[in-house]
């Protein structure tokens, strides 16, 4: 009888528990649907515990759902092109994390990478998250937020494979100079203070976008395109969960979230970004993004034209 009466109590405590960490914590549910594998990995801010699992593997057309403590606020990636050598290191062509593993622990993306950041039960028990090209761009990402109950709760990311457009000198390319797998930031690429808003343009009123950034915004207008791109690229929700979707689809992604009607006057895509197939993509970047995908080489010869970055 004591026996039993322990086993009941045991099994009541881990009930408790799990029933605790589940109220406590937001559910995130990370879905693949670029056509290769990616390797999502984690990054904690300052003053905030690493998460016990900092990176895996998702194969393409799977998902993920972890649960992340509401009071976290860091970064989520996805790594690609990923490899283990003879000596058993593990590394990626796209946004490694150096630990030599696939968990990151306490590793952050080398750009460039799409960032997703998200800093839970902030100011006035909101959350405040972003899809970030800062730190440039390595594939295509989208965040939803699920059953929120006050702020705009608005989707955000960047939709459109921005990898066969990257202008040369920007251009990160695979083994051989074959196709690009990658677009860096402006101030990666020249690490001049005026691209990287530092020394004499390190304020707001100082660090204007330049035209590599204003070209990432123009083709992603609700990402962050540069370190002062906070009016229109911060979102906020409470209480939600939150859908992270690698290589979304672009026109269904707009048509179901069409349906939200969340009140953000920016579009999720500028649909002018959006009118060369991957076929093209296919000679031009590797990606391994999902079929059908768009890409934004046209417009992008027109758009840095008028800037007279090319003659």
């Amino acid at each position: 009888m004591d026996r039993l009466l322990v086993s009941v109590s045991i099994l009541i405590l881990l009930n408790l528990f799990f029933f605790s960490e589940e109220v406590d914590s937001a559910s995130f549910k990370l879905v693949n649907r670029c056509r290769s594998t990616i390797w999502p990995g984690f990054l904690s801010g300052a003053q905030t515990a690493q998460l016990p699992n900092s990176g895996f593997v998702l194969y393409s057309g799977k998902s993920k759902t972890i649960h992340i403590p509401k009071n976290w606020s860091g970064r989520i990636w996805a790594r690609t092109h990923c490899s283990i050598d003879a000596q058993g290191k593990f590394s990626c062509l796209t946004a490694d994390c150096g630990s030599g593993k696939i968990e990151c622990a306490g590793g952050g993306a080398k750009p460039p990478a799409t960032l997703a950041e998200f800093t839970l039960n902030g100011a006035d028990g909101l959350d405040f998250y972003d899809v970030s090209l800062v730190d440039g761009y390595n594939l295509p990402m989208l965040i939803v937020p699920k059953g929120g109950t006050r702020g705009g709760c608005g989707a955000t990311g960047c939709l459109v494979d921005l990898n066969g457009a990257c202008p040369a000198e920007l251009k990160v390319a695979r083994e051989h100079g074959r196709g690009s797998v990658a677009c860096r930031s402006a101030c990666e690429a020249f690490g001049q203070p005026q691209f990287c808003c530092s020394g004499a343009y390190a304020t707001p009123d100082t660090c204007a976008p330049s035209v590599y950034s204003l070209y990432f915004k123009h083709a992603c207008p609700r990402s962050y395109s540069y370190a002062y791109d906070d009016k229109t690229s911060t979102y906020t929700c409470a209480s939600a969960d939150y859908l992270i979707i690698f290589c979304p689809l672009p026109y269904t992604s707009q048509k179901v979230l069409g349906a939200r009607k969340d009140g953000i006057g920016l579009p999720l895509v500028n649909k002018t970004m959006m009118y060369l197939r991957s076929q093209h993509s296919s000679r031009s970047s590797s990606s391994g993004l999902a079929q059908p995908q768009f890409i934004a080489v046209s417009s992008l010869a027109s758009f840095l034209l008028a800037y007279k970055l090319y003659d």
